[in-house]
Formats: structure tokens, C-alpha cells, sequence
């Protein structure tokens, strides 16, 4: 009779370890920090942008070294116009939520308008290079771009919601 109790009890201490055990992984799992390329806070600079764009749009095309050195200068001309938009606009929705708590409605009019009115200069520069990129191409790479999502751009600058990403605070 001993060992049969020997043997139960163990059997009861090893289901309740793994009990714990089970109850403990998805704890671990949860309280990892996430990974990969866009997991930091600080986003990733605009020539790296630019670069991870480039290598995708050659890897896509086939580009030639001489389109992806134009390639990079049009997104780098692009990105270095729509940085200071997208600073400005986060300064004001920064002040759009002060405004918001205040109950400031001309502030709030205001503000909205002049983050309307940066988003349209963001667009029109990012569609601009989007342009001026697709001069270089062939008429087959047009073709191949034209048949991929989002006209083979896809979201480069604002990597978020918006230009620019996320407001702060997101």
C-alpha cells in the first residue's frame, strides 16, 4: 500500500508543477517585449526608410543601380520635405488634445484646420516623388508596379495612421 500512495502523491505533485507550469508560460509570454523591424518608440530614420523602400522597389523591379541611386534621391528629397510637416503636425495635435480638455472650440477649429491643410502637403509631396519615381521606370516595371498593392508604394514615411504616424502619445 505504501508505494501505491508514493506513486499517487507523486503523481498529484507532479500535476500540480505542471499546473503552475502551465499557468506561468503564457505569463512569460505575455510580459516579452514585442520584436522585429517598427517595435522601438523611436521610429526608424528617414534614410532607413528610404533604403528599405529602395531594396524593396529593386527587389519588386529589378531596378538598375542607376534607378535606385534616383530612386533614393527622389524619396530622400521627399522625406527631408515632408519631416518638418510631419513635426509640425504632431506639435498640433498635441494641442489639439490640450484644446480638447479645455473645451477651446476656435482652438480646436483652428488647429484642425491646420492639420487638414499639413496632411494635404504631406500627400501631394509623397505623391509627387511617387511621380517623379515612376518617370524612371520602364514600361514594364510601370506595368509590374501598377499590379502590386498600393501602386508598389505602400505607406513609406508615415508608417502609422496618418502622416507621420500616430499622434503622440499613441
Amino acid at each position: 500500500a505504501a508505494p501505491i500512495q508514493r506513486e499517487m502523491k507523486f503523481t498529484m505533485q507532479t500535476k500540480a508543477k505542471l499546473m503552475i507550469l502551465a499557468g506561468l508560460i503564457p505569463a512569460a509570454l505575455l510580459a516579452q517585449r514585442p520584436f522585429g523591424v517598427l517595435t522601438s518608440s523611436t521610429p526608424p530614420d528617414p534614410a532607413t526608410l528610404v533604403a528599405n523602400q529602395v531594396a524593396r522597389l529593386t527587389s519588386l523591379l529589378s531596378l538598375t543601380s542607376e534607378q535606385q541611386a534616383q530612386a533614393t534621391t527622389i524619396f530622400v528629397n521627399s522625406a527631408n520635405a515632408v519631416s518638418p510637416l510631419q513635426t509640425t503636425m504632431r506639435t498640433d495635435y498635441t494641442s489639439l488634445q490640450t484644446a480638447v480638455k479645455s473645451n477651446a472650440n476656435s482652438t480646436i477649429d483652428q488647429l484642425s484646420s491646420a492639420i487638414g491643410s499639413l496632411y494635404g502637403q504631406i500627400v501631394d509631396t509623397q505623391n509627387k516623388a511617387d511621380a517623379a519615381f515612376n518617370a524612371i521606370l520602364t514600361s514594364t516595371q510601370q506595368t509590374t508596379l501598377g499590379n502590386t498593392p498600393f501602386g508598389g508604394f505602400g505607406p513609406v514615411f508615415g508608417q502609422g495612421t496618418g502622416p507621420g504616424g500616430p499622434p503622440p502619445g499613441n
